[in-house]
């Protein structure tokens, strides 16, 4: 058993996300793991990660949604994202072509 097993709640301490608590949802190779928790969902370089002695009952490939519902059982912030609907996504208008005066 890996020190990163599933399960295992982790503090991120690099990238965008670093102070952020996270949980392994699956182990992929002795160099990657797959996290989940208050910070994206993503493949993270376990060198990236500091383990702490609090561990969750998840499933190895747990949903978001189960490691959502774990994360609020403990009083922990997730992370969430909404899709934009396209009334909040900027539309690009068509630059008009400039008018060209023809030479006689």
């Amino acid at each position: 058993m890996s020190l990163f097993a599933p399960g295992r709640v982790v503090l991120k301490i690099a990238g965008r996300d670093a102070g952020r608590k996270a949980v392994v949802v699956e182990e992929l190779d002795n160099t990657f793991v797959l996290v989940d928790g208050d910070v994206r969902r993503k493949k993270v370089n376990v060198k990236h990660l500091e383990p702490t002695a609090e561990t969750l009952k998840i499933s190895s490939g747990a949903s978001h949604e189960e490691v959502a519902s774990a994360f609020k059982k403990l009083g922990l912030p997730v992370w969430e994202t909404k899709a934009k609907t396209p009334a909040e996504r900027p539309q690009q208008k068509r630059k008009e072509e400039p008018k060209v005066k023809k030479v006689k």
